[in-house]
């Protein structure tokens, strides 16, 4: 069975700084493509950034390019989001998600319980 568990969410200033992560167990991790999702409140669920099987190619919303990096580490079935300059429209609960594919994808089948981070301004 397929879980994901995030961390490392929280409450932060404006311009500051949060790194979130994700433990996978169940299932395969390094033929995976993983990524990260957000939920605000009253609105849909939307894709933040994601990473492929390798580490090697990374995709982004564009609200946050230039500001979130996402990476992934093969031997500790882990995947983080760090999350530079942030913004309270960045405030929202972030999901870690799992796909059935190793290349890009919007396409994501499992899903953690979230973290919540909070922008204050």
């Amino acid at each position: 069975q397929v879980q994901l568990v995030e961390s490392g969410g929280g409450l932060v200033q404006a311009g500051g700084s949060l790194r979130l992560s994700c433990a996978a167990s169940g299932g395969t991790f390094g033929r995976n493509t993983m990524g990260w999702f957000r939920q605000a409140p009253g609105k849909e669920r939307e894709f933040v950034a994601g990473i492929d099987w390798t580490g090697g190619r990374t995709y982004y919303a564009d609200s946050v390019k230039g500001r979130f990096a996402i990476s992934r580490d093969n031997i500790r079935n882990t995947v983080a989001l760090q999350m530079n300059s942030l913004k309270p429209e960045d405030t929202a609960v972030y999901y870690c998600a799992k796909a059935r594919t190793m290349g890009i994808t919007y396409d994501y089948t499992y899903w953690g319980q979230g973290t919540q981070v909070t922008v204050s301004s």
